[in-house]
């Protein structure tokens, strides 16, 4: 994968020659620099840099840097692309990048596993910054079995946390993102969600270590106890609790990152019911809030629109390959072949087998009194119910990104407003989202994952990102739901790069005291702003308006 527009000219192929790195392309134009710093400078930089990691782990060559662009971006090519990427292996590295960072007041974007697709994925806030990549840091440092718990570096996947605890016989579960390849502490840190009990990943995340932008190490909670034996066990110490600070902001490196993990329950089951009408969706969650408040579901329960579980079996031309939404005769069609709902709702059921059996006849009963619901407890041939039942359970897998094929071409990005688990509210956010999309030409392709009093309305935006006018439209389009959402009280929880700014803003309560209040904390603790510039909207003073 090459990476776009990205200009790697005259001066960085002679950075790369000086650092002893072989050049992939050479030509006369203007270097893709940091802003605000000279090519001999950021040669000399990239030296450091080098001396402090290895030549090895210091990319500025288009190859090994098209890893770090966003593939599916609803941004034209050649947007957000970072000027060099360094990779370090332990704190101590990270400590004396960020010495020099400061020293050449010098951008630096931190990355986990980088698989935060559909958000921006590994790429930069803005075009020139270094990425500080952490994916060699991959340790899995303990695994507790009896406290439930594990402990990890920013570049453990799921895939291998979950493989880990089948090679030692754990009886732990993870609770995974639906991506098997994305990073335990990155989704927990992006304020992420899971499908088994413990689906709230940052309510699940205890002690962290991190490192401040002058390089001075915190370990939060109990982890302030040299040689505490309860950091991961209770998130609490004297004081305040900063662990949600470094949570989406740029106030630190998170090197290390605490996950309670579930115990194997004695029972398991999962169950789906479909719902033939589009305004089932108020019914639903009037009926899901009690029932989850209560914990008789006790897992991150989801209710699944017609296209995003048709999209992981079947594509849209083959059912229509007109212009603009599917057309309702043709989403019948769908329904009937696929044995689907208009709205399809997935749970499960944990513990001793005669709880679970009580709890499931409370489920029927209420579900039951919607004209038309069908409960599923097996489906033959199904990807969908397949990952979902492994979701559910705890096993990472990557069916979900097969929905890309619904459209083709891979663009798409998330719209991720949250709300209560109302059916009002619910049936409000769906009507308004619909026809929005509906009047730019896309498919409403959607979930509601409702936590326990919130819920999680994620929009899959998908477009062919070979076709510029229908990649434009998708920005835009995006860009119209960020301000109808904020004007009828709906915020977003996590959002692409592109609209980081635009998202921050619609928080203006009390004229945007909050972010007065991020500003204060950022020009304390990183007055260089080396750190994640403009993450979350939150900017260094030199850069602010």
């Amino acid at each position: 994968m090459r990476l776009g527009n990205l200009r790697l000219e005259c001066a960085q192929s002679r950075i790369s020659r000086d650092l002893g790195i072989s050049p992939r392309r050479r030509c006369p134009m203007t270097p893709n620099l940091p802003e605000g710093i000279a090519a001999a400078d950021f040669s000399r930089l990239l030296e450091e840099l080098s001396g402090v990691v290895g030549k090895s782990w210091v990319f500025v060559d288009e190859l090994p840097l098209s890893s770090y662009r966003d593939a599916y971006s609803p941004l034209a090519d050649g947007t957000l692309l970072p000027s060099a990427a360094v990779a370090p292996e332990n704190i101590e590295q990270i400590q004396k990048i960020l010495a020099v960072a400061n020293n050449y007041r010098a951008p630096l974007w931190t990355i986990g596993t980088g698989r935060n697709f559909a958000y921006g994925g590994p790429a930069p806030r803005k075009s020139g910054y270094v990425i500080l990549d952490l994916k060699r840091m991959n340790r899995i440092i303990e695994v507790n079995e009896k406290y439930g718990y594990a402990l990890v570096e920013p570049g453990v996947s799921y895939m291998q946390l979950y493989r880990h605890l089948q090679r030692i016989g754990s009886k732990l579960w993870i609770d995974p993102a639906a991506p098997a390849w994305g990073g335990v502490m990155g989704n927990a840190l992006e304020h992420g969600a899971g499908y088994t009990p413990y689906g709230d990943h940052f309510i699940m995340q205890c002690g962290m270590e991190v490192i401040l932008p002058d390089g001075q190490v915190v370990r939060t909670g109990q982890g302030g106890i040299a040689g505490s034996k309860n950091w991961q066990i209770s998130k609490h110490g004297i004081g305040p609790q900063f662990d949600g600070m470094f949570t989406q902001s740029n106030f630190g490196v998170v090197t290390k990152l605490g996950i309670w993990l579930m115990p194997e329950p004695p029972g398991y089951k999962p169950f789906m019911i479909t719902f033939p009408r589009e305004e089932d969706l108020e019914q639903i969650f009037e009926i899901t809030r009690p029932l989850k408040v209560n914990q008789i579901i006790p897992n991150a329960a989801v209710a699944v629109d017609l296209l995003w579980e048709a999209s992981a079996k079947t594509t849209r031309r083959h059912y229509y390959d007109g212009k603009g939404p599917v057309p309702p005769s043709v989403r019948a069609k769908i329904a009937s072949d696929l044995d689907l709902g208009m709205w399809n709702f997935y749970g499960a059921l944990y513990g001793p087998p005669p709880m679970i059996e009580n709890n499931w006849k409370v489920i029927e009963d209420a579900f039951g009194s919607i004209p038309g619901a069908k409960f599923h407890f097996a489906r033959e041939n199904d990807p969908a119910w397949d990952y979902r039942v492994k979701l559910m359970r705890g096993e990472p897998n990557m069916t979900e990104f097969s929905i890309m094929n619904w459209i083709g071409g891979g663009g798409h990005v998330n719209f991720s407003p949250i709300s209560a688990p109302n059916g009002a509210e619910a049936m409000s956010q769906y009507n308004l989202i619909k026809q929005r999309c509906h009047q730019f030409g896309f498919d409403y392709i959607g979930e509601f994952l409702v936590g326990w009093r919130d819920m999680h309305h994620i929009l899959m935006i998908m477009y062919n990102r070979a076709d510029e006018a229908m990649r434009k439209s998708a920005y835009d389009l995006f860009s119209l739901l960020v301000d109808e959402a904020a004007d009828a009280g709906f915020g977003e929880y996590r959002t692409h790069l592109a609209f980081m700014d635009q998202i921050a803003k619609t928080y203006r309560h009390n004229d945007g005291a909050l972010w007065d209040l991020h500003h204060r904390l950022k020009d304390v603790l990183d007055p260089n702003g080396i750190l994640s510039p403009g993450k979350q909207g939150i900017w260094p003073k030199a850069a602010r308006g």
